[in-house]
């Protein structure tokens, strides 16, 4: 079943000058130290990197049905990649004590993220479900999926 849907569209050249006028304090605030290695590796699609990961969360607390408020912070959501590069969203914090609530008795969550961009715009689609724990069709979710990013100060 479906526990929630969440999208959102980001302008990278936006991202790029808020990065460029507040600099390592926004990234900081916003993105995971994964995140930002995951942006600095890519030299050519930095803003559009960091566009798609902001466009993510944005995504996710709308799924989530609280927006970015009620103690969610930007950090409690994060976007890594698979090594096929299928991105993946790691909740933490408010974010995973938020999942934890929506998911029915019986009931596992799994949060699917897909992320694009064309310049001048990122977008991000989230959508959250719950499969049945006594199913014996729904697969086990990868190792790296189902471990939390540890918090970072």
């Amino acid at each position: 079943m479906i526990l929630g849907i969440g999208s959102d569209l980001a302008n990278i050249d936006r991202i790029a000058g808020t990065i460029a006028r507040f600099g390592p304090r926004f990234l900081t605030r916003v993105f995971t130290p994964q995140e930002q290695a995951k942006a600095e590796s890519r030299p050519y699609t930095i803003p559009a990197t960091y566009a798609k990961r902001w466009a993510a969360k944005e995504a996710c607390s709308k799924a989530l049905g609280t927006g970015l408020r009620m103690g969610i912070a930007w950090r409690d959501m994060a976007v890594t990649n698979l090594p096929t590069g299928q991105p993946v969203m790691h909740l933490t914090g408010w974010a995973a004590e938020r999942l934890a609530q929506m998911t029915p008795p019986g009931h596992r969550a799994v949060v699917h993220v897909t992320l694009t961009d064309d310049h001048p715009w990122a977008q991000a689609f989230v959508v959250i479900e719950a499969l049945p724990l006594s199913n014996p069709f729904t697969p086990p979710l990868p190792t790296d999926v189902t471990q939390s990013i540890p918090p970072s100060s």
